[in-house]
């Protein structure tokens, strides 16, 4: 892996630095290679347990490199299509992961970059950060990231974002269910700090991965499937050492610090 991607981890938190700031960091295929390669490393770290992906410089992620973009259009269909899910395993990889993913959003994150934010489990921006889907302004379709979009924020807001394809900030995204928390530029590093620390120390990683697990599942599911997938995951979940050990705590009124 080069430097357009670092990885390190702070107190069990992972930090996944897009490092491509002359570029705003815009998303090329080798950058998405590396950037789904720190997440692998990332999930298989033992050392970490909260993942947080920020970009370097003045941009989270303006999107796809539009010159990498130019190129492809010489590409044959199955060309494209290959580079399409190059991109589509990496969301699926971030929206899958057993750990939760948190975007440390300081700047534009615009359309692939959006995107990359929408998929992870918590967002946090700065008011001056600036968010859209603008695929349709010039040609293109945010057709991969719509399939976690409207799971987000539901059909109404998904069809203003993306047929206007406008750019709003971080107080409109927040009304959008975009992202979660809008904080002082000066605020942000700690606050989401902060947040991945008391997900560390008050909540079982067996259970965090489950939860995410039944998130991603339930919803391509009737109710009466759902349910006993539910009743299932319940039943597996009294099994696991985190819950005994979380029992036993609660009953014993002892402290407990995951």
């Amino acid at each position: 892996m080069s430097n357009l991607v670092l990885y390190e981890v702070k107190e069990r938190v992972g930090y996944i630095t897009l490092n491509r700031p002359e570029k705003r960091n815009a998303l090329s295929y080798q950058l998405v290679s590396e950037i789904k390669l720190a997440f692998m490393n990332a999930e298989n770290d033992n050392d970490c347990k909260v993942i947080v992906i920020k970009g370097s410089g003045e941009a989270f992620c303006a999107g796809a490199d539009l010159a990498y973009l130019q190129q492809l259009q010489t590409n044959t269909f199955e060309d494209n299509l290959a580079d399409s899910r190059h991109l589509m395993e990496l969301f699926q990889f971030i929206y899958h992961s057993n750990k939760v993913v948190i975007s440390e959003v300081n700047g534009p994150a615009l359309a692939g970059g959006c995107g990359l934010a929408s998929v992870c489990d918590f967002s946090f921006a700065t008011p001056d950060s600036t968010f859209g889907y603008t695929e349709v302004k010039i040609g293109f379709v945010p057709a991969i990231v719509m399939v976690f979009l409207v799971r987000k924020v539901g059909e109404k807001n998904a069809r203003e974002m993306l047929l206007s394809g406008d750019v709003f900030k971080a107080d409109q995204a927040l009304k959008y269910g975009l992202i979660n928390y809008v904080v002082k530029p000066e605020e942000l590093a700690d606050n989401v700090f902060n947040f991945a620390q008391k997900i560390c120390k008050q909540a079982s990683a067996q259970s965090l991965g489950l939860v995410k697990e039944m998130l991603a599942d339930i919803q391509s599911m009737d109710v009466s499937t759902a349910l006993e997938y539910a009743a299932q995951t319940n039943a597996k979940a009294r099994a696991t050492d985190d819950c005994k050990r979380g029992i036993a705590a609660f009953l014993n009124k002892e402290k407990l610090s995951w």
